[in-house]
């Protein structure tokens, strides 16, 4: 069992930043694939971004390409999604995900894809 924690979460004006975190309590963090997902109030969750274990690999939803990027510091056991530009319709509780599981630039984040989830970051952006 792994234990995922995600920070950064708050509350930014249109068009403010916000860099989240991800840490697992993994012995070998970097074998880990990370996911970050968000789900709005009384939506879906969505799959936002992946990176691959090593970092060779990236995924980003088309609605955030340009906004956000995701990376890791695998020495820290961290991975980064940092939210540029942020939008209202952004606005949403963002969920980190971990397995050993591919993270490949065409595929569609999956949250069956991923065992270990954390609590939740709330992101809030308002006009």
């Amino acid at each position: 069992q792994l234990n995922v924690v995600e920070s950064g979460g708050g509350s930014v004006q249109d068009g403010g930043s916000l860099r989240l975190s991800c840490t697992a309590s993994a012995i070998s963090f970097d074998v880990y694939a990370v996911a970050w997902f968000r789900q709005a109030p009384g939506k879906e969750r969505e799959g936002v971004s992946c990176i691959s274990a090593r970092g060779g690999s990236i995924n980003m939803v088309d609605s955030v390409k340009d906004r956000f990027t995701i990376s890791r510091d695998n020495a820290k056991n961290m991975v980064y999604l940092q939210m540029n530009n942020l939008r209202v319709e952004d606005t949403a509780t963002y969920y980190c995900a971990v397995d050993m599981t591919p993270c490949l630039p065409a595929r569609v984040l999956a949250s069956d894809d991923y065992t270990y989830w954390g609590q939740g970051t709330q992101v809030t952006v308002s006009p």
